[in-house]
């Protein structure tokens, strides 16, 4: 048996989270699980539970971080920056999947998201204080996503392409901008001024974005040498159907292009180290209830992991990204770095 073999394929796994639905751009989660558990054609059921970790707490301009007094600057001379704080995101997803051949493959993706977050808003240099600060937590189901993968173009199946859907099933909406009735169901904040004025959190902060996506994507495998394993794949979603597309209260969330290469050390197929380079790349959100200012952007992490076998159909593993490049556009919450680990059962 090789070691492309030894390990499962996860292509249900790849950080599937609710899609454009961070706080900024291009801070979510862009790990490549699918290479991090191998790829193979084995055929057989697999569930899978990851959970992320990812706190938002540097704010960035183009390829620099810039203050909060820098943003509340603005607003001194007459602009309406919002000046945010933090985000922490917390995201479970259970995956479940079926291949039952060595061509094809079916996988449901069920996210839960567990949000807090906390802005100024257009505060002043003067108002960036502790009774200033606005806050919200978003908890429940997001968006579902629906892939199907083949893997039949050549005899050894290392060559694959995927297509899938994301469905609106988490919570989304906001206010009307022209006459502030609130649309779709929307999470508000709790604490701070803006609870005090009945404001919705950001559209592009809720548990789902409210569109349907379309998802494509490809990717490659290799063995290299005796003991390493390199792979690269990319996925491109983006939003055909919007439920908010009423006036004043329209919402489109912007495309995002993904792009994973990386090695897999497999001396020990039991534990196997491995590094992986991801970008990410986002377009702007569009529409009425959209920061179409700040929601751009082009990302890349360096993601070191080890994945174990516990048994021989369970195995766990754990990644931290270590963002080395960013350009944001406008101002963005950031991490400084993001955590992913799950385990796999496979029968």
């Amino acid at each position: 048996m090789t070691s492309l073999q030894r390990i499962p394929l996860l292509l249900f796994a790849s950080c599937a989270l609710p899609g454009a639905a961070y706080a900024c751009a291009t801070c979510g989660c862009s790990l490549s699980t699918d290479a991090a558990m191998g790829y193979s054609a084995t055929a057989g059921w697999r569930i899978n539970l990851e959970y992320n970790f990812i706190n938002q707490d540097q704010l960035r301009n183009g390829t620099h971080a810039v203050s909060a007094g820098q943003l509340a600057a603005i607003n001194d001379a007459g602009g309406d920056q919002e000046v945010e704080k933090q985000t922490i995101n917390r995201y479970t997803t259970l995956g479940i999947s079926y291949r039952p051949n060595a061509e094809w493959n079916a996988s449901l993706l069920v996210p839960y998201v567990d949000r807090s977050h906390t802005t100024y808003g257009s505060a002043g240099t003067a108002d960036l204080v502790g009774e200033n600060i606005s806050g919200a937590n978003v908890t429940g189901l997001g968006d579902l996503k629906l892939i199907a993968s083949y893997q039949g173009f050549l005899p050894t199946h290392n060559l694959g392409v995927q297509f899938g859907l994301k469905l609106p099933t988490g919570h989304y909406g906001g206010q009307n901008v022209d006459t502030g009735a609130t649309v779709g169901n929307p999470t508000f904040f709790n604490t701070g001024p803006s609870a005090a004025d009945g404001e919705a959190l950001d559209t592009s902060l809720q548990a789902g974005t409210g569109s349907t996506d379309a998802i494509v994507g490809a990717y490659y495998y290799q063995a290299v040498s005796q003991n390493f394993d390199a792979f690269v794949n990319g996925q491109f979603q983006t939003a055909f159907r919007e439920r908010l597309n009423q006036a004043g209260a329209d919402f489109r969330p912007g495309n995002s292009t993904t792009l994973s290469f990386g090695v897999r050390y497999e001396a020990d197929p039991h534990l196997v180290p491995q590094l992986q380079v991801n970008v990410t790349r986002k377009t702007s959100d569009q529409g009425a209830l959209a920061d179409s200012a700040d929601t751009a952007g082009t990302v890349v992490y360096l993601s070191p992991g080890v994945t174990a076998s516990l048994l021989h159909n369970l195995q766990v593993y754990g990644f931290v990204q270590l963002p080395v490049y960013s350009n944001l556009q406008g101002y963005q919450l950031f991490p400084r770095w993001t955590a992913s680990a799950g385990v796999s059962f496979s029968f």
